[in-house]
Order: C-alpha cells, then sequence, then structure tokens
C-alpha cells in the first residue's frame, strides 16, 4: 500500500496552483498541544493531517479541491482559552468544519459557545464523557471515541476478570474525569464490586500525598487512576509509589501513552487499562501506511485520521463544504450500506461518492456511528509488563 508523504497540506495547497481557481478548503484542528495531554497529541495531529493529505494528493475532492489544516491549542482545561482559539479558527482562519476538541470540558465549551452559534461542524477523536451525548448540537457534532458509559463497562469487566472486586478510585476534578468516575462506578458496583473511595484530585499540584494518604486509607486491591498522563495523574502514582500505598494501578484512556512508560517503566508492572482501539482490518492498514512517521498506535490517533476523514466524505456526498450541507451526510458516509473503506482508500471513497455509489467507512478504528452521532466503541486492553505497555485483548 502506497505510504504517503507526511508534507504539510499547506504547502501542498500553496504549490498546486490549481487551473480550475479552486482555494483550498481549511479544517480546523484543535488539541491540548499544551496541558495536561500533550504527549497524546502530537500524533493525534498527524493523524488526522495525513488523511488531508491523502485526499489532497488524490486531487478528487469537489473536482480538485485541496484541503489545508490550521492547527490550535485547545490548552484541553482552558475552555476561555480553548474558546478563543476556536473563535480565531472560524473567524479568522476560515475552516469550515473542526477536528476536535480533545478534552470533554473545552470540547463542551467549544460546542456551546462557538460551534452552535457558527454552524461549524465539529468530530472530536477523543472527547468521551457521556454527557456530550445529550448535549444541544444541532446535529452538528460528532465522535469517534465511544462515551466513558461504555469505557465504564469495559473497566468492570477488566476487573472482575482479573478478579479485582475492590478498589479505590480517584480522579481529575473536570467532566471528563467526573463523568468517567461516575460511569464507572455505577458499573462496578451494579456488577458487585466494591468502590472504597472515589475522589476529585486537582491538576498541577507539586505534592499529592495528601490525597495518596486518604485513599490508601481506604484501601484497596487496585487504584484507578482516571486522570491525565502529563498531570495529575502521573502525580498520583508517583505519591502512590513512593509512600507504598499501592503499587499495581488500573488506567483509562487519559493515562496510556508512551509517557506513562518513560514516567514509571518496571515500577508499575502488573498494572492494567483500557484505552479506545481496535484490531480491525483497518488498524494495520493505517500502521503501513503510516510507517515511522508517527506513532500510530498512540490512543485517539487512529480516531484522529477518521475524524478528518469523515469531515472530508462527507462534504463529497454533500457536493458542498458547507457545514449545514455536509453535516447531513455524516452518519450516511460512516454506515452501512456501502463499499467498506479502509486507511489508504480514501481516493478510492471519493471517486466512489463521486459517481453516486455509496460507502461504508471502517477506518482505522471501525467507524460505527450510533445513536447521536458517536462511536459504537471498541477498547484495547493493556497491561505494563517488564515496564512495557502491552496488549492484553481487544474488546
Amino acid at each position: 500500500m502506497k505510504k504517503f508523504l507526511m508534507a504539510s497540506v499547506a504547502t501542498l495547497a500553496a504549490s498546486a496552483a490549481f487551473a480550475d481557481g479552486h482555494s483550498p478548503v481549511k479544517l480546523g484542528l484543535i488539541l491540548g498541544f499544551t496541558g495536561p495531554i500533550e504527549s497524546l497529541t502530537p500524533s493525534m495531529a498527524d493523524g488526522a493531517e495525513l488523511a488531508m493529505t491523502e485526499v489532497t494528493e488524490s486531487g478528487l475532492l469537489l473536482d480538485g479541491v485541496a484541503v489545508e489544516p490550521v492547527r490550535a491549542d485547545s490548552t484541553c482545561i482552558d475552555a476561555g482559552a480553548a474558546t478563543a482559539a476556536a473563535e480565531r479558527l472560524i473567524t479568522s482562519d476560515g475552516v469550515v468544519g473542526i477536528v476536535g476538541a480533545d478534552c470533554s470540558g473545552v470540547t463542551g465549551a467549544i460546542l456551546a459557545n462557538v460551534a452552535l452559534a457558527n454552524g461549524v461542524v465539529m468530530v472530536s477523536p477523543s472527547a468521551t464523557s457521556p454527557g456530550l451525548s445529550t448535549a444541544e448540537d444541532n446535529g452538528l457534532f460528532f465522535r469517534t471515541a465511544p462515551s466513558d458509559a461504555r469505557q465504564g463497562v469495559v473497566m468492570t469487566e477488566i476487573l472482575l476478570e482479573q478478579g479485582i472486586d475492590n478498589v479505590a478510585l480517584t480522579y481529575t476534578n473536570n467532566d471528563y474525569g467526573k463523568g468517567l468516575a461516575d460511569s464507572f462506578q455505577a458499573a462496578f458496583e451494579e456488577a458487585g464490586g466494591t468502590v472504597t473511595i472515589s475522589a476529585a484530585h486537582e491538576d498541577g499540584k507539586a505534592d499529592y500525598s495528601a490525597e495518596v494518604g486518604a485513599l490508601s486509607a481506604a484501601g484497596g486491591d487496585r487504584l484507578v487512576v482516571a486522570g491525565y498522563v502529563d498531570q495529575g495523574g502521573s502525580g498520583i502514582v508517583r505519591a502512590a509509589l513512593d509512600s507504598g500505598a499501592f503499587d499495581t494501578f488500573h488506567f483509562p484512556d487519559g493515562m496510556i501513552s508512551a509517557q506513562l512508560q518513560e514516567n514509571f517503566g518496571d515500577e508499575i508492572d502488573g498494572s492494567t487499562g483500557q484505552h479506545p482501539g481496535t484490531d480491525s482490518p483497518g488498524v494495520a492498514a493505517f500502521s503501513e501506511i503510516v510507517g515511522d512517521a508517527f506513532d500510530s498506535t498512540s490512543p485517539f490517533t487512529p480516531e484522529s485520521y477518521d475524524a478528518a476523514a469523515l469531515i472530508m466524505l462527507a462534504m463529497q456526498a454533500a457536493g458542498s463544504t458547507d457545514p449545514a450541507e455536509y453535516k447531513e451526510h455524516i452518519m450516511d458516509v460512516a454506515n452501512a450500506p456501502g463499499e467498506e473503506i479502509f486507511p489508504g482508500e480514501l481516493a478510492k471513497a471519493l471517486q466512489i461518492l463521486a459517481d453516486g455509489g455509496d460507502i461504508d467507512y471502517v477506518g482505522a478504528s471501525a467507524v460505527d456511528l450510533i445513536g447521536p452521532g458517536e462511536s459504537a466503541g471498541n477498547y484495547r486492553e493493556i497491561v505494563v509488563d517488564g515496564g512495557e505497555i502491552t496488549t492484553a485483548n481487544y474488546r
């Protein structure tokens, strides 16, 4: 399969000199390039921009329109900064769709305060709060990552299958952390497990010994850390290890990245976790076209490629870059019926749509959009072994 050049789409667009007078269509890419998940976002951005490059190189989008990405920093945690960045994307840069945001709180803020007012489509690869399932969106909001209502159930299954039925729980004090903690606790207790304590922690602290003291006093066979790997989540783990309070942990998606390995190595051997992921044929195809350009297995990177792809394929199906038009086609291109489309096959998909045919975009993350335009949900179960994050199963 062809490996696509990783040159910026902006460069491609600038050099194309379109004979038919087309200007490039701009897509916003708003992720937390700074903040508590900044170790995850470079690969996420690369994944989304790879899809844009693929479409631009095909020359098939709306009779030869190129796609230009415009990056903006969501910070992940500062709703004011995120909404200001989104406003600039729309009013100054002229984007007609947004891949993002990433963290649930800033995603909800952008949706409510910017996307709705301007009628701009958002497809988030990583905002997982259950609250987003019922947010007012006028049909503008979609996500390629599943809701944490699903993740709570998967966490429960993994822990109980390992014989862990008694856990302490800490979560980052925001929409993501609270939503995930509530979903997990409800599922775990319904299945017969016990949560000895559910306690919020604040990001940005230098010392988490007090928080870990409370968690340790409550007890538990494992500590569930629903936090951020580049922030308080890692602070909690370090304090727990140093004090001897816990030596094994369970990590949801916000904690899983190469940074987790770098921070703790084999100190956390035996720890478990999960993040959205699949072993579908699309994963292998995505890995092949990425090669060694970036980490194709990093959490939410396949979902980022898919988020960008869905926007562009919906434009082709609608015959328009107007969000009011193409938003009606995202569910259509994402689901059956139609020819299945995998990473590296966006040109094929664009041609089928141009010819009036139907596609079923499977993509890199086994896309299947349900209900309010969100992923049905597949997860990669991980275990830390020899200081490395290894795959234990897919669910």
